[in-house]
């Protein structure tokens, strides 16, 4: 007799949709970003309050091809050039902002030890993980804020732009290095973890530009349909997300993302992304975002748990301000300024998603620390647009004040040009 086919998955993902952008519109309209609505949604369907949705195997999946989407977005997205232009001031804000948020994320789960998962990777690595999730900042979060608030072009948004950039990149790394020393089956020592992770990024950079040259040229000769490029490029993406995986004990979105960024100077890149973007957008991301809402199964509340996620809170916003803060201290930024990166670099976002939940998988977080986790992700993304609000209000005399005077120069100098045309005018028709 044939095996009756449950189509319940239908309904989760009609829910899904339905919530994630029915909240995403919520809270965009209260000027918060969309990614905080498709979280609750997950949230308030799942285990956390209503029970309505629970994690099957069909969501799980779903959602891994939908984080390896986003992580591929994001490496097209990547612009290589203002990485380059942005140099010792972005690094050093970037690697300041990784390393003290990583040190104070694994000050607070060492003192909250009884966390840990039992028979899982060693407490250390599962300590240190947790400073790996403060390490993430999210760049979209903070570029559409800067939009909003016409900053992204000022000093202080050029160097949160470029820090933002590298700091994902840092992130990436330490996830890669973490969940490779967590791998039970993995006899090796850190060096062999290094040289696999090293052996890696040479065969990703060495197919990438042989990949790159045949891409790029096959897409300037045949432009008539660029449909099959996208597909091209996706598997492309899957393969070197596999590779990653199978091969190398890397993780998935590791290698997504260098995918997105060998393809990223490409002939119609924007074409690819925009189709990618859509694909995300319409299905995969919603289910991504709210899957790990569903995941969320809140404990009970003891004090000890109550008090790890105030903790976790607080060293997520202060140890951003002051690692970036410090690091564009060091590159001779203004105090005002210092602040401005520092804030600007707060949201974790959809990366810190992304990181706690690859790390779930692995055995490096324990369920009890995922609550907080996420609660952590949602207050660093609401409060970010608030907080840099009030910190480009203060002390903007001097920048207004040197901004009208390049707006006055620029009116002298189109007045001067419409003198010489008026002149010229006149002059030839004296001529005649």
């Amino acid at each position: 007799m044939r095996k009756m086919l449950s189509y319940n998955y239908l309904f989760d993902i009609a829910l899904i949709l339905l919530s994630t952008k029915l909240l995403g519109l919520l809270t965009k309209k209260i000027r918060m970003p969309q990614v905080v609505g498709a979280l609750l949604a997950g949230l308030i369907l799942g285990p956390a309050m209503l029970n309505v949705l629970q994690e099957t195997e069909f969501i799980k999946q779903m959602a891994e091809i939908g984080v390896i989407i986003l992580m591929f977005t994001a490496g097209l997205e990547t612009d290589i050039n203002e990485l380059k232009k942005t140099g010792k001031a972005s690094f050093l804000i970037a690697l300041f902002g990784v390393v003290i948020p990583l040190v104070g994320g694994f000050l607070v789960a060492h003192f909250f030890h009884e966390g840990n998962v039992e028979g899982g990777p060693s407490v250390f690595l599962q300590n240190v993980f947790i400073g790996v999730i403060l390490t993430a900042t999210s760049v979209s979060i903070t570029v559409e804020t800067l939009k909003e608030l016409g900053k992204l072009n000022t000093r202080a948004g050029n160097a949160i732009l470029g820090a933002a950039l590298i700091d994902d990149i840092l992130g990436i790394v330490a996830l890669t290095l973490i969940t490779s020393l967590a791998d039970k089956n993995a006899s090796a020592g850190i060096g062999i973890v290094l040289l696999k992770i090293v052996a890696f990024f040479v065969l990703a950079a060495t197919v990438g530009v042989v990949f790159y040259k045949f891409y790029d040229k096959w897409i300037r000769r045949y432009q008539k349909d660029m449909r099959r490029f996208v597909i091209v490029a996706f598997v492309f993406c899957l393969l070197l997300s596999f590779a990653a995986e199978k091969f190398f004990g890397v993780a998935d979105i590791t290698g997504a993302f260098l995918a997105g960024l060998i393809l990223s100077k490409c002939k119609r890149r924007s074409y690819i992304a925009a189709r990618f973007e859509t694909t995300s957008y319409m299905l995969l991301s919603p289910i991504f975002f709210a899957s790990i809402g569903i995941k969320v199964v809140l404990p009970e509340m003891n004090a000890g748990i109550i008090w790890f996620t105030a903790i976790l809170v607080i060293v997520a916003v202060f140890t951003k301000i002051v690692g970036c803060g410090l690091g564009a201290k060091i590159c001779r930024y203004k105090n005002s300024e210092s602040l401005q990166i520092g804030v600007g670099m707060i949201s974790r976002g959809e990366v810190a998603l992304i990181v706690a939940s690859k790390g779930a998988a692995v055995g490096l977080m324990n369920s009890l620390f995922f609550g907080p986790v996420v609660v952590t992700v949602v207050v660093t993304t609401i409060i970010t647009p608030i907080l840099l609000k009030l910190v480009f209000q203060k002390k903007q005399v001097e920048p207004i004040h040197s901004e009208l005077i390049e707006q006055y120069e620029e009116v002298q100098k189109l007045e001067d040009a419409e003198e010489h045309i008026i002149d010229y005018i006149e002059k030839e028709k004296i001529g005649k």
